[in-house]
């Protein structure tokens, strides 16, 4: 099983926000470590993610035997989270509200290295 970081942008009360971190933990096939990023808590994630959560990035930091960590991304900017300049970090598609564990999981594999899937 491969090890797979995810970063959830979310806020509180975020129905949408909430039911996607409950799919992802479900998932099993997938050694996901999940970090979950209230925006409502910094200024230049509000800015940035206010009107679109919850966004999700997969952190290819690993693939490159780094972790990026949150204290490199205190000092970005807006347009250095809306335009990932950071490069192990890539967007990930808005999943349905409507998609099944399964389905999550499936689309999930389609974004990971050959090298990580099962």
């Amino acid at each position: 099983m491969s090890h797979v970081r995810l970063i959830l942008y979310s806020k509180p009360g975020c129905h949408l926000c909430e039911g996607l971190q409950e799919k992802l933990e479900q998932i099993q096939s997938l050694d996901l470590e999940l970090e979950v990023r209230d925006i409502t808590t910094r200024q230049d994630w509000f800015q940035a993610y206010q009107y679109e959560v919850p966004v999700l990035f997969l952190d290819r930091g690993l693939e490159q035997g780094r972790v990026e960590g949150t204290e490199e991304h205190s000092t970005c900017n807006i347009q250095d989270l809306k335009s990932l300049s950071s490069p192990s970090l890539t967007p990930l598609p808005r999943f349905s509200p409507r998609a099944t564990v399964q389905q999550l999981e499936q689309m999930l594999q389609k974004y990971l290295p050959n090298d990580r899937r099962e």
